[in-house]
């Protein structure tokens, strides 16, 4: 029910701003990429302006994967798709020059692991780009974040809205080179480095 019902409620949101920040973060991607959690595909259009060798996509979902791949057929986007969880990757040490996730994070089971993976996937010196949502630095916010997670990972496929993303970034190892922030700090867009 969420596979399918995830495009028509991120609509307004996409239309508003998200869809603009997709767009620069998906440009500025190069060699070969792999996109953790592509959902439903919404960043496939926005590869036709990168430096990309490759896509390779992971999706653990099958409805979304399943969306995803029409999404890339009617782009033209040619992409590897693989059905499989970020905290264990599927791939090989260092075989991908990009990595990138967004809006997917905040849904993963342990973001430690994830971030770990990720490090490994990725080539040394490679970059680690994100988009997400996590636990704002407004207090009162904050606790409304709290409150409405237990509910809120039930009904959206395990998101938390309080996940501190850029912390569990930043203790992998990862050399963060990039964090701007939108809407009170709500959304982050990030951008590091895999340590040589």
């Amino acid at each position: 029910m969420f596979a399918f019902s995830y495009d028509k409620l991120m609509e307004p949101l996409e239309k508003k701003w998200i869809a603009r920040v997709r767009k620069k973060i998906v440009s500025e991607l190069e060699g070969k990429v792999l996109e953790i959690g592509a959902g439903t595909g919404a960043n496939f259009p926005y590869y036709s302006r990168a430096k990309v060798e490759s896509v390779v996509s992971l999706e653990p979902n099958p409805h979304m994967l399943d969306q995803a791949i029409l999404k890339a057929k009617e782009v033209g986007l040619p992409v590897e798709f693989h059905q499989g969880m970020a905290e264990a990757l599927p791939f090989n040490d260092g075989e991908f020059d990009t990595v990138v996730a967004t809006l997917v994070l905040c849904s993963v089971s342990e973001p430690q692991k994830v971030f770990q993976e990720v490090r490994r996937v990725c080539k040394k010196g490679g970059k680690i780009v994100l988009f997400e949502h996590v636990r704002t630095e407004s207090k009162s916010l904050a606790v409304l974040q709290d409150v409405l997670t237990p509910a809120w990972k039930r009904l959206c496929d395990g998101c938390h809205l309080n996940r501190d993303t850029g912390r569990y970034m930043k203790e992998s190892g990862i050399r963060v080179v990039k964090e701007k922030k939108y809407l009170k700090g709500i959304f982050v867009e990030y951008e590091g480095l895999n340590p040589e």
